[in-house]
């Protein structure tokens, strides 16, 4: 059975602030050595489980973080940008399971360094109303291709959500304890580690292809400025609801995902200097 991590950094071992997670400056360098960890800790529990190979898909920023030269041997690393499913790349075909590793709250809730995407101008996104965290797209998404969510890694305040909203079945593993935006309590990569591979290995009792279910959905996104909305809008299909908020439906998630992604490529590009 082959099996797909997602991997975010945000929710990574130790994670707490944006040097952690920038690329470039000296804390980033330090942690893609634990993010790097924490992969490797669950293809361990993964294999052991049963997995018969296992793709980890570079799902923060660059999507140039995890270092391949310590990345567990029976992995393979899917890495670089502009993949057409972004975060969920690679969950066509035979994937018996999906790994939500690394992530975060969504943008306009509680959790060490919560958002949607873009860090800091979206401030809410729904998916068919509901508040929607990147996890709850990317488990909508999973759906649509019978793949199974089988565990999620990340602060509290993220296995909160995920058990209460998109994957309420599944393994957890709270790395961190939120404290703000930017503290949290963290636990030691020694006992992340075990905890994830513990994990991953359980999990994969849950692991199989499932009943497809694509379905039409609706995604609304409210940004913190007016002028972001106004820039989203003239993305065919993408309807104005508000001064800041924007919204439009799509016959299918995959479709839904594409046209969220272009959303928030055209509201990045608008941003401007201090200002936003």
């Amino acid at each position: 059975m082959r099996i797909l991590i997602s991997a975010d950094m945000e929710g990574a071992t130790g994670v707490t602030w944006t040097g952690d997670v920038v690329p470039g400056t000296e804390q980033w360098q330090r942690f893609r050595r634990l993010f790097t960890g924490d992969v490797n800790a669950c293809v361990t529990g993964l294999l052991v489980g049963g997995a018969t190979g296992v793709v980890v898909n570079e799902a923060h920023s660059s999507q140039r973080n995890l270092l391949l030269e310590d990345l567990h041997p029976s992995a393979v690393l899917l890495t670089g940008r502009h993949k057409p499913l972004s975060m969920m790349e690679g969950i066509r075909g035979d994937v018996a399971g999906v790994v939500f590793l690394g992530y975060h709250t969504g943008a306009g809730a509680p959790g060490v360094l919560a958002h949607t995407y873009l860090e800091n101008s979206i401030t809410g996104v729904w998916l068919d109303g509901v508040p929607a965290s990147e996890g709850h797209l990317n488990a909508a998404l999973a759906a649509e291709y019978g793949v199974p969510v089988l565990l999620v890694t990340g602060d509290n305040l993220t296995c909160v959500e995920a058990a209460s909203t998109y994957a309420p079945s599944v393994e957890f593993v709270v790395v961190k304890e939120c404290v703000s935006r930017y503290a949290a309590l963290c636990l030691p990569p020694a006992v992340t580690s075990e905890r994830i591979t513990a994990a991953a290995r359980t999990a994969m009792a849950s692991a199989g292809q499932v009943r497809p279910s694509p379905t039409a959905h609706r995604i609304e996104i409210e940004f913190d400025a007016s002028h972001l909305a106004d820039a989203a809008a003239l993305v065919p299909t993408v309807e104005h609801l508000g001064v800041r908020r924007v919204g439009f439906d799509a016959e299918t998630m995959t479709d839904a995902m594409k046209a969220f992604k272009v959303v928030t490529y055209v509201a990045a590009g608008a941003v401007e200097d201090v200002y936003g």
